[in-house]
């Protein structure tokens, strides 16, 4: 049986025609990064863009060249009304009549670039319902309200994850047609687990609740959990929860003491609602110690939460250790 196509597959799927314009130009632009990273150092696009983003982070050259790729993309598109970047201080204007925002992270896992290890491009797309001047007040809806989320991950092969609200679906991109195909539908994330990810070097930075959960996993059978886990860690998200889809786990990156004022290190709008709502339309969970991230009213769009997503007891129970 052939493979369909990304335009085939969103139009079996009871969305609109500018929200299927919006997903499948960014599917276009994803491929224009793509071969940008593939060509690497013979471009001469790794290293440092000698500049910081409004993170306060050391922007990458290919940072720069994605955000750009992306940005111009969806400023040509009348359904596009406005979109707001990890890259940029402030949300971007683009068609003042267009139903939706786009909000994305252009190259998650950066500092992946040199070493030639995997990086993807985070979306999410918002429905408008303001008038006139784009405001950064329209972006700030709770992680439910999107209307599409997903991410490109650029590895040995490129694969596009994307739900419109109705499951999880995976496109690889067939290199001989430059086209996405669909490769996997129904994507389910099994409730229980014995893989974890984090970054280990940072527990004595983290909650106590926190320490005592990652403690009693790595003390494995002999431990209070009574099971080996296994870690994995890739510094990049879109990898950490793609093996997630693919075959279960924990993700988290928890609050850190060392910025005690700073919630967490990841973003919401870029990061934590488009991967919740995978993860969430996969079967799993995805939590703050103090509740569930898509539940979250943001406050402005640079904002940053602790993440513990993933296999649904896993969470569940990881959050029961903050709670306690």
């Amino acid at each position: 049986m052939p493979y369909p196509s990304l335009p085939e597959a969103l139009s079996q799927q009871d969305i609109d025609t500018d929200l299927q314009t919006v997903v499948l130009q960014l599917a276009d632009t994803s491929i224009a990064i793509s071969q940008a990273l593939a060509k690497g150092a013979l471009a001469g696009v790794l290293g440092a863009a000698g500049a910081e983003n409004v993170q306060g982070e050391d922007q990458k050259k290919l940072d720069v060249i994605a955000n750009d790729l992306i940005k111009a993309a969806l400023a040509k598109l009348p359904a596009v009304r406005g979109l707001a970047s990890e890259e940029e201080e402030s949300v971007v204007a683009c068609n003042t009549d267009g139903r939706y925002l786009v909000t994305f992270d252009p190259l998650d896992g950066s500092s992946n670039i040199d070493i030639n290890s995997m990086v993807g491009t985070i979306f999410s797309v918002l429905e408008s319902s303001g008038s006139g001047e784009v405001t950064e007040a329209e972006f700030l809806q709770p992680g439910r309200a999107q209307k599409a989320a997903g991410y490109v991950l650029y590895g040995p092969s490129v694969m596009l994850v994307l739900s419109t609200g109705k499951g999880v679906t995976m496109f690889t991109l067939d290199p001989d047609s430059g086209s996405y195909l669909l490769t996997a539908g129904n994507v389910a994330i099994p409730s229980d687990t014995n893989e974890f990810s984090v970054n280990m070097s940072n527990q004595r930075h983290w909650a106590s609740g926190m320490q005592r959960y990652i403690g009693e996993l790595m003390a494995g059978k002999d431990g209070p959990r009574g099971k080996n886990y296994n870690m994995r860690w890739v510094a990049a998200m879109v990898a950490d929860v793609h093996r997630i889809l693919c075959r279960g786990g924990l993700f988290t990156y928890p609050w850190d003491d060392r910025k005690p004022e700073q919630a967490g290190k990841l973003r919401l709008m870029y990061e934590a609602n488009p991967m919740g709502f995978l993860v969430e339309q996969a079967g799993g969970e995805v939590w703050t110690p103090e509740g569930k991230i898509l539940d979250i009213q943001p406050d402005h769009i640079h904002q940053r939460v602790p993440v513990i997503l993933g296999a649904a007891e896993e969470v569940t129970t990881c959050v029961s250790y903050h709670q306690e």
